[in-house]
């Protein structure tokens, strides 16, 4: 997952490999009247593209930032959306829709894989 946040590959089931552009990242409250965050990208492959936008709820971010002891930061929702991006290109799950919210057992796990990069980078940087 180490990878440029805003722009990263992806390969979807069928082998084909898709570019992913991260946009923008806005409250969705003034947008579409939602207690979420949305983060919007561009995804193409060949002549083919796609708008996607991972809306993440703001109160299952707040339970989350508190179990797992940290701060609500732009930076983490963007890498939690981006983790949802990848899973929903790598297996094709939602790929029919513009506008996805991830629920709340599946952001637990996008927050674990974080988490584990951070780890990773942390004893890295000892050796």
């Amino acid at each position: 997952m180490s990878q440029d946040l805003r722009h990263f590959q992806v390969q979807d089931p069928f082998g084909r490999t898709w570019d992913v552009e991260f946009r923008w990242q806005q409250n969705a409250i003034s947008i579409r009247h939602a207690d979420a965050i949305d983060c919007k990208y561009y995804v193409s492959c060949g002549g083919e593209k796609r708008e996607l936008v991972v809306a993440l709820r703001h109160p299952d971010l707040l339970k989350l930032a508190s179990e797992r002891g940290r701060q609500l930061s732009d930076p983490w929702v963007i890498r939690l959306a981006g983790c949802h991006v990848r899973r929903m290109i790598s297996t094709w799950e939602d790929m029919d829709k513009v506008l996805v919210t991830v629920p709340y057992a599946i952001l637990v796990l996008h927050s674990a894989a974080v988490a584990e990069e951070d780890q990773r980078e942390r004893l890295s940087a000892l050796r």
